[in-house]
């Protein structure tokens, strides 16, 4: 039997026990161990659409330095597409704005400066009575009209399934949301008839500074500044940064975990993992580019560049509206020879929750397991990234 699949059956046992103790207060602390389920057990029925991904290492690692030849190959190309990144990084110029005092967290809104003269405004949510340096989530908003104020709690009726960031700061993480950039203000004769500000047009507007970046470029480059800023302040332990996000906010956990490695794991919720599983080739994202016949490049090479860090995908299923589907195992199954021959591939994992684009119930349940022992529990050092040293809890 493959161990990679040999769980215990108590742990699938346990989770609907803990979904039913979680859902009881939607935004209460977890219990300090949690049992997760098998996150690598393929679907139980073949996917309707196959894809044939080429594989990441054609035999096996036989150099020490095999795979990091093929990673830098792999990122170096990647980099050219996307256009590369800025080559210095600017002073971040950080501003903290207003402050709100709840129960049980801070709230506070703060800007920083990305590139020169460019800022972009994030909640910064902190945990009372919290001691000592706290890891850290950077939290992607999903799209929505504003923005990140729904999964920090900022609406008026917000529904619970919804206050991501709520519930990770009661979790006892420190939590930094910033605004996704499609969401600037730009000027009027940028917008386009009968779709004024919208995010074709912002996309636009950015090229205008860069015109060889993609959207993805800029959304990856605000979410490395996050992390620079996340490690200015002194709540945060530097060593236990992860990244979470879902629709929107899931590809932007993909793109900034792949081009940085500081990120010490990451959740990816119903983000489409494939480049024809969602509208990858919007302007506002990769551009038609990305499909055309002669671009042979999909995200299991960035899924690989984030091995052997922990990486879970959470899926919707076949439910209506999902973007990703049975077919997103086969890009797991693609990355798992990776993780494998670095010796680490239990920190791989996907989990079809069934409940189509959303996060909530058992897909809930699942990543706050997920970060408790990747995260929270985790040791206070960087994971290791060299496959013939194993030293990363």
């Amino acid at each position: 039997m493959d161990v990679d699949r040999l769980k215990s059956k108590t742990r699938l046992v346990a989770l609907p026990l803990l979904c039913a103790a979680l859902f009881t207060n939607p935004v209460s602390a977890l219990p300090q161990t949690i049992p997760l389920p098998d996150l690598l057990s393929p679907p139980a029925q073949t996917a309707p659409y196959p894809i044939t991904l080429h594989p990441l290492i054609p035999g096996p690692l036989s150099l020490p330095n095999a795979w990091d030849l093929k990673r830098r190959e792999i990122e170096t190309i990647w980099k050219q597409w996307l256009g590369g990144f800025p080559k210095e990084k600017v002073d971040l110029q950080p501003e903290f704005l207003e402050r709100e005092e709840l129960p049980t967290f801070t709230r506070q809104r703060v800007t920083y400066q990305i590139e020169p003269n460019i800022r972009i405004d994030a909640i910064v949510l902190l945990p009372k009575q919290a001691l000592g340096k706290l890891p850290t989530i950077i939290l992607f908003h999903p799209t929505y009209e504003k923005h990140y104020q729904r999964v920090v709690g900022l609406e008026p009726k917000e529904d619970p399934e919804r206050l991501q960031a709520v519930q990770w700061v009661e979790a006892g993480y420190a939590v930094i949301a910033p605004r996704c950039f499609l969401w600037e203000d730009i000027p009027p004769d940028y917008a386009q008839p009968k779709i004024e500000n919208s995010w074709a047009a912002r996309a636009r507007h950015m090229r205008e500074a860069h015109p060889e970046w993609r959207a993805m470029t800029r959304m990856t480059w605000d979410g490395i500044r996050a992390i620079d800023f996340a490690e200015t302040l002194p709540q945060v332990d530097p060593h236990r940064i992860a990244l979470f996000g879902h629709s929107l906010g899931a590809k932007e956990v993909l793109y900034v975990g792949a081009f940085d490695k500081r990120p010490r794991c990451m959740i990816f919720s119903e983000g489409g993992i494939g480049m024809h599983h969602s509208n990858w080739n919007a302007s506002w994202y990769l551009g038609p580019e990305c499909r055309e016949k002669e671009q042979p490049r999909e995200h299991h090479e960035l899924l690989a560049l984030i091995a052997p860090r922990p990486f879970l995908l959470l899926a919707g299923g076949e439910t209506a509206g999902s973007a990703d589907t049975t077919s997103s195992w086969t890009f797991i199954e693609a990355v798992l020879p990776v993780y494998r021959a670095l010796g680490f591939s239990e920190h791989l994992g996907w989990y079809n929750h069934g409940l189509g684009h959303r996060y909530g119930g058992n897909a809930r349940a699942v990543a706050e397991a997920f970060f408790q022992r990747h995260l929270k529990n985790a040791p206070e050092k960087t994971p290791n990234l060299n496959p013939l040293k194993r030293d990363c809890d």
